[in-house]
């Protein structure tokens, strides 16, 4: 491809792996901000050491919220796991509580190309001047902590905390990081928790078995609070039910305890579409047009509609029909977005194999194409075969690249291996430029290129197509 003008995007917010050194006369700037969480351990860039692994806990979190006044205490919480899914969760659950008049924060990670994206006030990012205030603050309680000092995921969700303290949010949607036992989001309160699809990831640091990785997530029981789960599989299940009754929690699954059921159709006057029916005690949707792609957001879409059932019972004020039209705000970057339309580029995070499973089954669902070309590049530490055998699905062509991550994994490993477990061929790219240009060569206007296997690549790809003149000016794949 020809080389983009030189962006206007920041580069700073979306993490290098050159760590910067933070500025000594405190942090007056945002730039200032990001430099200091550039230069704190992120286990979003690199895993855990071998000596990190059995170290797991939550005291640098729980000292920091004790110095800054626990600000977690102060407002009511939706707390989400799961292995995919949550953000596209917390996102519908968010227009829907916004749209009844609920001041809401959200807090989700990872972000596509902004750091403040993660925290949320009714949809919109928290103002630099504050991230950088609240950024500061935390740097000044925390600068005598020694090697005990927060992580990088523990200060923005510490910052979150106190942003939503301060607004007097009526209610927010928490996403954990990773897993949940030991996530420094476990340390809110909430009302209701959720729990999404369960599937193998992160399995360095959560258990290589499926019970294993449930028994992770479900560590954000609280005594007492009700969880609503999607559907899980029989050892999941089990796991999560005897982990709610030890905490004398009530767990209700969408599709057995929660009357849901979804089915996918398309008119040539709308399009392709999901649309879900969901009873429960308190509310009642018909044929609910679901806002996202993919039959999977059929089933995120009905967790989030338990969510607000739990939360009814509570005398949250939620009226159905402003759901609805809340629903129809909702937008996800990274997830089956439509980046350039000239030549065609879809980029979607995912980075797991049933993730991969999902967004091959979506994309022949609802982007029309004669072939597609995937780029595809991601973390070492992932179920790497996992998902090699499944992007072959929709894939007549495979360009193997390498993510802009210290934990990336070498695109020429990658061909081999792929070669080995699908027995096919693929290019590799040194880089994504590289990727694209040859990605370029094998399309036509009714081919599709399709990026995917880590939210760093789709991040570099946004980036390189920033000035381009056939740049997609809509967000996201719509389904009708």
């Amino acid at each position: 491809m020809k080389k983009a003008t030189e962006t206007k995007v920041s580069r700073r917010t979306a993490a290098s792996p050159k760590a910067a050194k933070p500025r000594e006369k405190g942090i007056k700037t945002y730039a200032a901000a990001l430099d200091y969480l550039a230069s704190q351990t992120n286990y979003e860039r690199r895993p855990p050491r071998r000596r990190d692994r059995g170290q797991k806990t939550l005291d640098r979190i729980t000292r920091l919220l004790k110095d800054l006044g626990n600000p977690q205490n102060e407002f009511k919480a939706v707390h989400i796991a799961g292995t995919k899914g949550k953000g596209s969760t917390a996102a519908m659950l968010t227009e829907m509580l916004a749209n009844n008049g609920l001041k809401t924060g959200t807090y989700t990670s990872p972000h596509v190309m902004d750091v403040r994206e993660r925290i949320a006030l009714n949809g919109e990012p928290i103002p630099k001047a504050r991230f950088t205030s609240l950024i500061a603050k935390i740097a000044e309680v925390s600068k005598s902590y020694g090697d005990a000092k927060p992580t990088y995921f523990e200060i923005l969700t510490a910052a979150a905390m106190l942003w939503f303290a301060e607004e007097k949010v009526d209610i927010t949607v928490f996403e954990t990081g990773l897993g949940g036992r030991f996530d420094a989001t476990s340390l809110v309160n909430p009302i209701v928790c959720a729990i999404t699809a369960i599937s193998l990831d992160h399995m360095a640091q959560l258990g290589n078995t499926l019970d294993k990785i449930a028994a992770e997530k479900a560590g954000i029981f609280k005594d007492g609070v009700p969880i609503i789960s999607a559907p899980q599989e029989d050892s999941v299940k089990k796991v999560l039910k005897e982990a709610a009754e030890a905490r004398s929690a009530d767990i209700k699954f969408a599709g057995e305890d929660i009357r849901y059921s979804y089915r996918f159709e398309a008119s040539r006057e709308a399009g392709p579409q999901a649309r879900i029916c969901v009873t429960t005690p308190t509310c009642h949707f018909d044929h609910l047009l679901v806002p996202l792609v993919g039959e999977h957001q059929a089933i995120n879409c009905g967790v989030a509609i338990g969510v607000l059932d739990e939360l009814r019972k509570q005398g949250v004020a939620i009226e159905d029909e402003k759901c609805v039209s809340g629903l129809r705000n909702v937008s996800l970057p990274g997830r089956m977005e439509m980046i350039c339309e000239e030549p065609r580029v879809l980029g979607d995070g995912a980075h797991n194999a049933a993730s991969i499973e999902a967004l091959m089954r979506a994309i022949g669902q609802n982007v029309p194409y004669d072939s597609m070309v995937v780029i595809f590049g991601c973390c070492a530490d992932k179920d790497v075969e996992g998902m090699l055998k499944l992007i072959q699905l929709g894939a007549d062509k495979i360009i193997f690249t390498k993510i802009n991550s210290p934990r990336a994994m070498d695109p020429a490993d990658l061909a081999v291996k792929f070669s080995e477990v699908a027995g096919r061929m693929a290019q590799v790219a040194t880089s994504l430029e590289d990727a694209f240009e040859i990605a370029e060569k094998a399309v036509t206007r009714e081919d599709l290129i399709c990026v995917t296997g880590s939210f760093y690549l789709v991040s570099e790809a946004k980036v390189l197509f920033a000035d381009h003149p056939h740049r997609s000016m809509s967000t996201l794949v719509q389904t009708a």
